[in-house]
């Protein structure tokens, strides 16, 4: 059972993937995958040497057909030739016969059983009688044992590796298109492996949506505990875009799993060339590797909390702060700043702007402020008029004040640690005052849980709002991991935003979250500071405040321009707040990994493409260059259709 509190990583065996070992007291391992055709050998060598030259341990390239995997004979022996020995993995979608060629010349090979053998899915209802269902379970196990004994004999590993978006109609329709079904593909395949005594086996759960990912991958975590079953993890978000967006997605989903000790290897997925994922990886597993060895924090867990199904904190509202409120965000600005507006058309103000102790000269309207509580009360007692929309800030030592002070949200900063007694009656007698939760622990996730689980505890139902401090700044040397080549060092705005993402992955999953305050010491802009509380949020499900692109990292199975196309589309749609378009390059994941989109575009074969609306194909085999204009008229026809 994984410590809320304190960091621990989690014990699992170790699998053998040629001379890389993956999980036990191995370092996390950082991988990717080429998006090359590999038919393409001299074209698959290069970029894989990239991205073994950038510290990739492992790179996986897709096996879409036989001639593909037969090629990877060739692949690997000039990679070797070379003085390369990182191992490769084979991608193997839809075709049994594949995976068995791939394992004579891959050191591992990642299969997906939402396709491996069940059919490809209809999304249609079909009902299995249990004899039925068994029936299934045996086709799959007769056909799996040929490649355990391929794999035996050639000391090949296995990746085990289910995708939300591509479950087979058989488990959907059993179990819903849930967390519990994506495990049941996963233990289906595990119970097989095991019967026939091979465990050089890795696993991963993955989806575009991070709630998923991580309900997803604790729910294993815990089935596979109570089975006494311990391999190890890759943890990765599909379909995470590009850009800060696609970095922070992935840091908050991978961040969430790291920061609790699970997972062995991870691949940072990004619309982007693969070598530019392994500094992001690398940054990650560095960063969350750090809580190791921290100061014991005593925290105790609520009863009433389930890590595995966790439900929203049960708040009274303040404000617009807590209750059934979207999480806000908080932003440190000084008084002569403050009335600056953020320039990004896509993104609202913050909902409250710290202004320390001194109010700005010119206050915007709708703008909420808020200002240290002696400031506050000094202004008060002077017979200042322009308080209407300014709310007070206490620390512990000012809460004797909090009574004197009339208004229908306050603050108070409160660290874990802090005698209980006095402020837990302050809070229970005052529902108007908002928490504010600070640390400077080592394990900031253990530390921000402890208080938020005292206060379940006690039975206070204020609201909590998160505040991380950072410090980077452009002008020191950036902190990197050992052994990163200067060219890939991840810029101080970067690692902001991945430390950031990581240490509020966990919290909003928990369903702690109701609003974020980030700060940094150093010289980074305002603007990004604030920027980046929005997309955490939003990343974590939280808080739709713009639009959001569903993009695959592309592979061999990509038949069109899919970086230019993602341009394409991003710039033409991006002022559609709260809009998901999913695009993506085949349609491996494509219809399944959009449900949670609204539209998509996937590509359907060599420069065509068919468009979705949700699940639903409304155009098919659409040419690359008209696709684009194609997608834009769906979604206006749809937005008029709305608005008559």
């Amino acid at each position: 059972m994984i410590d809320l509190f304190n960091y621990a990583r989690r014990k699992t065996t170790v699998a053998h993937v040629g001379a890389l070992n993956i999980g036990g007291e191995n370092p996390v391992r950082i991988q990717s995958m080429t998006t090359t055709s590999t038919d393409d050998t001299e074209g698959s060598v290069a970029q894989a040497k990239r991205i073994i030259d950038a510290g990739g341990e492992l790179v996986r390239l897709t096996t879409q057909g036989k001639r593909e995997a037969e090629n990877l004979k060739h692949i690997n022996a000039k990679l070797r030739a070379a003085g390369y020995n990182t191992p490769l993995c084979a991608d193997v979608h839809f075709n049994a016969n594949v995976a068995d060629v791939a394992a004579l010349y891959a050191e591992k090979v990642r299969i997906n059983p939402g396709n491996y053998v069940d059919p490809a899915r209809t999304f249609k209802k079909l009902e299995y009688t249990d004899e039925e269902y068994a029936q299934e379970l045996k086709k799959i196990e007769d056909r799996l044992v040929p490649f355990i004994n391929i794999c035996k004999e050639n000391h090949t590993a296995v990746r085990i590796g289910v995708n939300h978006g591509s479950l087979s109609d058989r488990i959907r329709n059993r179990y819903g298109d849930t967390p519990e079904g994506i495990v049941a593909s996963c233990m289906e395949f595990l119970h097989i492996f095991r019967k026939h005594n091979f465990h050089d086996v890795v696993i991963s759960i993955k989806s575009s949506n991070t709630v998923v990912m991580v309900r997803s991958v604790r729910l294993l975590v815990s089935e596979m505990e109570k089975e006494g079953m311990n391999y190890p993890l890759h943890l990765g978000v599909t379909e995470a875009g590009e850009g800060e967006d696609g970095r922070i997605k992935s840091a908050v989903g991978i961040g969430a799993l790291l920061a609790d000790g699970i997972g062995d290897t991870i691949r940072v997925s990004l619309s982007e060339e693969p070598e530019c994922e392994i500094p992001v990886a690398k940054y990650l597993a560095w960063y969350l590797r750090r809580h190791e060895k921290h100061i014991l924090i005593p925290g105790e867990a609520y009863a009433g909390f389930d890590y595995l199904r966790p439900e929203r904190r049960k708040t009274v509202a303040a404000g617009n702060i807590g209750g059934d409120n979207v999480p806000v965000v908080i932003a440190t600005r000084h008084p002569k700043q403050a009335a600056v507006e953020v320039s990004s058309a896509e993104l609202p103000s913050p909902d409250y702007i710290y202004v320390q102790g001194e109010l700005p000269e010119k206050q915007e309207k709708k703008q909420r402020y808020i200002l240290d509580y002696d400031a506050y009360m000094n202004l008060a007692n002077s017979g200042c008029q322009s308080l209407e929309n300014v709310y007070p800030i206490f620390p512990v030592t000012g809460m004797p004040f909090i009574s004197a002070i009339n208004k229908d949200v306050k603050f108070l900063v409160l660290k874990f640690g802090t005698p209980s007694e006095e402020f837990l009656a302050c809070l229970k007698a005052h529902p108007e005052v908002v928490v504010i939760c600070m640390t400077n622990h080592q394990n900031r996730l253990g530390d921000q849980r402890a208080l938020a689980h005292q206060l379940m505890i006690a039975g206070v139902k204020n609201p909590l709002i998160f505040a991380q401090m950072y410090q980077h700044s452009t002008t020191d040397a950036p902190i990197q991991p050992a052994n990163t080549p200067a060219s890939l060092i991840v810029s101080p705005k970067e690692q902001f935003q991945l430390e950031a993402a990581a240490d509020m992955g966990a919290l909003m999953m928990d369903g702690l979250t109701d609003g974020l305050w980030l700060m940094n010491n150093g010289d980074l802009a305002q603007e990004d500071i604030e920027q980046t509380a929005f997309a955490i949020l939003q990343a974590g499900r939280l808080r739709m405040v713009k639009t959001e692109y569903i993009s695959c990292p592309g592979c061999g199975r990509t038949l069109y321009d899919l970086r230019t196309t993602i341009a394409r589309i991003k710039e033409a749609t991006k002022g559609m707040k709260g809009l998901k378009v999913g695009i993506m390059g085949c349609i491996v994941n494509g219809p399944g990994e959009m449900a949670d989109a609204d539209y998509g575009y996937v590509g359907a074969g060599p420069k065509k493409v068919s468009l979705y609306r949700k699940q639903v194909c409304i155009e098919h085999n659409i040419p690359e260059e008209e696709a684009v204009e194609h997608l834009l008229a769906l979604i206006r026809a749809d937005q008029a259709e709305k608005n008559k």
